[in-house]
């Protein structure tokens, strides 16, 4: 399976996670999100680029619990929440929108 974007093609593993994360972009993670029925909002875009940097920073995707804490703590109890955070990916937020953001599965994920 691969997501096919531009004339490029873009290898995933069997559960669709892009394999070469490097190789993410605005463009391919607009068409990842397509394909999870999620049509991008700044909303989204703010957990996804800290998903990104979270993972510059740790070189390891979180888990959801983790992704909740991290995210209290630098954008605040509103966004820090599961209630937020499942109404945004509601296939799991740590799952979902790793994917989308072009990472690994969380570690722990099923």
């Amino acid at each position: 399976m691969a997501y096919e974007l531009n004339g490029e093609s873009y290898d995933v593993d069997e559960e669709g996670y892009i394999t070469d994360i490097s190789l993410w972009s605005r463009e391919l993670a607009d068409l990842i999100a397509e394909g999870e029925e999620i049509t991008m909002t700044d909303e989204h875009w703010e957990v996804v680029n800290f998903l990104r940097e979270y993972y510059e920073e740790y070189q390891i995707a979180p888990a959801v619990r983790v992704l909740t804490k991290a995210i209290k703590k630098t954008l605040g109890p509103d966004k820090g929440n599961s209630g937020y955070l499942y109404e945004l990916f509601p296939y799991g937020p740590a799952k979902q929108a790793c994917k989308i953001a072009g990472l690994p599965k969380p570690t722990g994920c099923v």
